[in-house]
């Protein structure tokens, strides 16, 4: 309110056009909260949507009466909200113009997700809080023989030692992952050889309680491991060694335990060696039957099992538990956890140079906003835009029946968006594929003329990362960009972030002239 009243006090026209965001998972939860479960079963999606937005709607009224109690000037009568059809049809085409460039692909990697909330969840939407977690030491037999640095190591006596502070991802271990470069000994404990990097074999002695141990071999480096094979501690399959540069010396062992359906890092290198993207787990934190003793096993309640399987194997060095910084909802609080799934992504190396040059061509206030949000996009990942919900903007992707290639194109977008111009987005839900689609469409892939849709929306931060698409090009007495945006420092994660790709990803260019962190 200040900017936009000092503004016009100094006679500039500078109207204020207030915007709810009106989708999200909290507004889905409360309304299904509120439910019988008799109730939530018999609810159709479309339903859903309606409850939605009539909760939505009601408390826009009442913030909006105690905005305009505290005299902020505002086109109160005129708002933007992203439930509104024409908000809706701006949103899908900006969805449309990235489609078009090729920006998303669906693929399956580990994601945040949220156990308790049922669905993914972009960096942007991750909190850090203090946790205490269980930290353990874990001998992997050693299957291959080998020798390093003067030793042979073999499957009589020897082992890898790893360290993990969440023992439920050990179900899922397909490798072991050691720097290339870093040097490596065998540690000699009542007769087992253990494998460790060098730097830290006094750590892991202390941590586990072990005073009688001899350093056997000379230094060796992780390079000389590669493609051996350990076993896994408790099923009947290999963990490969692997290299991978993110292994530090920080603090475990050196050598990382590496599950590429549960780590970032994991997946990376996984995809490097070939390997399994498993993830045995369904949407609530529960094994399925992949994961053979642990199937119906919450993964909290795995990490007890765990430990108590690796103890009766004789392979548990040591269990003691910390306190670390572990991410967190930023709905529900609960714990998040790393879990591969089939999601949509928006690639963004495809234009980080791009919108790092961007970046430069804003002015920052105060000025350490451009170094925050250099940063924040350099170290960025590609983004995940799929939620598995129902209350938000459908994505518009169909795909064929025949060929089973995703499908979205001028052709399909200008049908969705008429349709969605007509019925709102609801009717994604309330029509076939068929309907959405142009008559007697065929698939551009194979000619094939069956169809499914997509099921999930988008990330709510696309919604108002398109704010600036759909406010200011919808009303003739605004202009692109925005001449400022205005929000706390929470929001070079959030809205100025996802503004900012969007912006790029269409217009090659920022969405805004100056950006003003305020608190």
């Amino acid at each position: 309110d200040f900017i936009t009243r000092f503004s016009t006090l100094k006679g500039y026209y500078s109207p204020y056009v207030p915007g709810w965001d009106t989708h999200c998972l909290p507004i889905e939860h409360q309304v299904t909260s509120e439910m019988s479960d008799e109730e939530r079963a018999e609810l159709t999606v479309s339903q859903l949507r309606e409850k939605c937005t009539n909760y939505a709607l009601n408390y826009i009224d009442r913030q909006r009466d105690q905005f305009k109690r505290l005299g902020v000037w505002g086109e109160w009568d005129n708002p933007y909200l992203t439930l509104n059809t024409n908000y809706e049809v701006k949103q899908i085409e900006v969805f449309g113009e990235m489609a078009k460039k090729d920006l998303f692909y669906r693929g399956k990697k580990p994601v945040h997700w949220c156990p308790n909330c049922e669905t993914a969840l972009a960096e942007a939407e991750v909190e850090y809080d203090d946790d205490r977690a269980p930290s353990i030491f874990v001998k992997f037999p050693m299957l291959d023989e080998v020798e390093v640095g003067g030793v042979t190591l073999s499957s009589k006596d020897s082992y890898i030692v790893i360290w993990t502070t969440t023992p439920w991802t050990i179900p899922s271990n397909m490798a072991i992952a050691f720097h290339p470069e870093y040097p490596y000994v065998v540690v000699e404990v009542d007769g087992e050889k253990l494998v460790m990097a060098e730097e830290l074999v006094d750590s892991v002695m202390d941590q586990t309680d072990i005073e009688d141990y001899e350093i056997i071999s000379e230094e060796f480096s992780g390079k000389e491991l590669e493609n051996k094979r350990a076993k896994h501690p408790f099923f009947d399959r290999e963990s490969l060694l692997i290299l991978g540069d993110h292994v530090t010396l920080d603090q475990g062992s050196g050598c990382i335990h590496t599950a590429p359906g549960h780590g970032h890092d994991d997946f990376v290198v996984g995809q490097e060696y070939g390997l399994e993207v498993y993830a045995p787990m369904d949407n609530k934190g529960y094994f399925t039957e992949e994961a053979g003793d642990f199937a119906g096993k919450h993964y909290e309640e795995a990490n007890i099992m765990v430990t108590d399987k690796l103890k009766e194997k004789n392979l548990l060095m040591d269990l003691s538990f910390i306190d670390h910084r572990y991410p967190h909802c930023w709905r529900c609080k609960s714990n998040l956890i790393f879990r591969a799934t089939d999601q949509w992504f928006a690639s963004i190396d495809a234009i980080k140079e791009e919108t790092l040059a961007a970046i430069a061509d804003v002015d920052w206030y105060p000025d350490w906003g451009e170094e925050r949000m250099s940063n924040m996009i350099s170290e960025r990942s590609d983004w995940c835009i799929s939620r598995q919900k129902k209350w938000g903007v459908p994505i518009p992707i169909f795909f064929c029946g025949d060929c089973g290639e995703a499908v979205i194109n001028d052709d399909t977008l200008d049908s969705v968006k008429t349709i969605f111009a007509d019925e709102g987005s609801s009717s994604w839900y309330e029509k076939s594929a068929a309907e959405l689609l142009p008559e007697n469409y065929s698939c551009p892939h194979c000619g094939g003329k069956h169809f499914t849709k997509e099921e999930d929306i988008m990330d709510v931060w696309f919604d108002s990362g398109s704010s600036h698409k759909a406010v200011l090009e919808a009303r003739d007495y605004l202009s692109w960009p925005a001449q400022v945006y205005l929000e706390g420092t929470d929001q070079y994660r959030g809205w100025f972030n996802s503004s900012l790709l969007t912006a790029v990803a269409t217009e090659g260019t920022a969405p805004y002239k100056e950006v003003i962190t305020n608190g």
